[in-house]
């Protein structure tokens, strides 16, 4: 049932007040300006009959007696198939101008699933990028970190990402992005021929906060709908720390007391409605969900990737334009490991990571000017091709064309007796030339 009131009594930058009552959060309200046109907005506090709305556009133009109308429903998404391909902003408009959506109206911020319908993740998802794929897989309905700095290519890896999953339909969320990121997306999903099965919905840092804010939410519940039916959904969030700053920035426009570094209290529960989204479905299809958290000052103890740590399954470490095999983990990893994978995998994986991180010492010791032995020399060696093979964002190898390379490195570096792997595996998988 619409209810309008006329008594708007306070307005500041995207917030506006009004006198109403029997309203409920998150509820659609639309404001007809005294100029014809109309924005909307919707409810953000209820503090008895004072109402606070979010507005979609800034409040210029308002008048304190315009008409408030409140619709009687949360914010909705259409989805449907034609959302494949198309570009939508924080609010589910299409910027790509091209035609309305037309399909079901699915309301934001629902529940999470019943865990009653939720399976064991046991599924991998692949990337066909081997720091990733081999040393820390991806698993369905895991919610992971991208941990960054800024200046780092952390949305090129997104797009690398999209680009080579095995995942039904990508749904990319994007916040505060500069107009190049934007066209960077359009471009890579264009040029990689991967656009029919993209959905994107894009805030870009000229756009109003409360849209910032609406992003992770359009591309979740898009997300859930495709995964009711059946599909494997992955969705690409970039950057949370936008979202978290949007957030802030509301809240200091409503006064309130602010808790860590200036970010409200409820940061975590904001945080964690959104990444317990993924889920793999009993019967049906399956969400999972990587975001990129920038680090402001490369400090991980900042509130934004503190909380998220709690919340996520592992973080990839992006740092040098390289995931850190050190910094990085996947908690669900070993649900995968040797059970939907070769036999080989996880011991493969651990030596290439324990020979990697002895050739880190030996580098030092060249670095120092000490004669290296013929061991460090071998280190040394298995390092550069390491880095060039595995480490290297911009390789496309499947999963198993990435554990022979392993192979084919380790016996180009090494003698077979001295990488530490049960006999029974070096002799079924090294190399008969090595």
């Amino acid at each position: 049932m619409k209810k309008t009131y006329d008594r708007i009594v306070d307005m500041r930058g995207n917030l506006l007040t009004v006198l109403a009552k029997d309203v409920s959060l998150g509820e659609i309200a639309r404001i007809d300006k005294r100029s014809g046109e109309h924005t909307y907005g919707s409810v953000l506090s209820i503090d008895g009959e004072l109402i606070t709305l979010q507005c979609f556009e800034n409040t210029r133009g308002i008048f304190t007696n315009d008409q408030v109308t409140f619709l009687g429903k949360q914010m909705q998404v259409t989805c449907s198939e034609s959302m494949l391909g198309r570009r939508l902003n924080g609010s589910g408009e299409p910027i790509d101008n091209g035609p309305l959506i037309q399909g079901d109206e699915v309301e934001l911020g629902s529940p999470s699933f019943n865990p009653v319908r939720r399976i064991i993740p046991h599924q991998q998802v692949r990337t066909n990028i081997p720091m990733i794929d081999v040393f820390n897989c991806l698993v369905k309905s895991q919610k992971i970190p991208i941990f960054s700095i800024a200046g780092e290519p952390f949305n090129a890896l997104l797009m690398r990402i999209a680009n080579q999953t095995d995942a039904d339909i990508v749904v990319i969320g994007g916040m505060g992005l500069r107009f190049d990121d934007y066209q960077a997306f359009i471009d890579n999903a264009e040029n990689a021929g991967s656009m029919e099965k993209t959905i994107m919905f894009i805030h870009k840092a000229t756009d109003p906060a409360v849209e910032c804010m609406l992003v992770p939410d359009m591309a979740l519940a898009t997300a859930e709908r495709f995964a009711m039916q059946g599909k494997s959904v992955l969705v690409l969030l970039t950057d949370m720390t936008a979202f978290a700053d949007a957030i802030k920035e509301i809240m200091i426009t409503m006064d309130q007391v602010p808790s860590n570094r200036g970010y409200p209290g409820s940061l975590y529960s904001d945080l964690a409605a959104r990444y317990e989204k993924a889920v793999d479905i009993d019967g049906s299809g399956s969400i999972t969900l990587i975001s990129v958290t920038t680090m402001p000052g490369g400090d991980v103890t900042h509130p934004i990737p503190d909380n998220t740590g709690y919340i996520t399954e592992g973080q990839f470490y992006l740092h040098g334009g390289r995931i850190d095999p050190f910094g990085s983990l996947s908690r669900l990893k070993q649900q995968v490991i040797g059970k939907v994978t070769r036999e080989d995998h996880g011991d493969l994986a651990n030596t290439q990571i324990r020979l990697y991180a002895d050739s880190k010492k030996a580098v030092e010791r060249q670095s120092m000017g000490f004669k290296l032995s013929r061991w460090d020399e071998k280190l040394i060696n298995f390092s550069a091709l390491f880095e060039d093979r595995m480490m290297n964002l911009e390789v496309n190898y499947t999963l198993e064309e990435a554990l022979d390379l392993g192979w084919t490195t380790l016996s180009e570096c090494f003698e077979r007796h001295e990488v530490g792997i049960k006999e029974s595996l070096l002799e079924k998988y090294w190399p008969k030339d090595g």
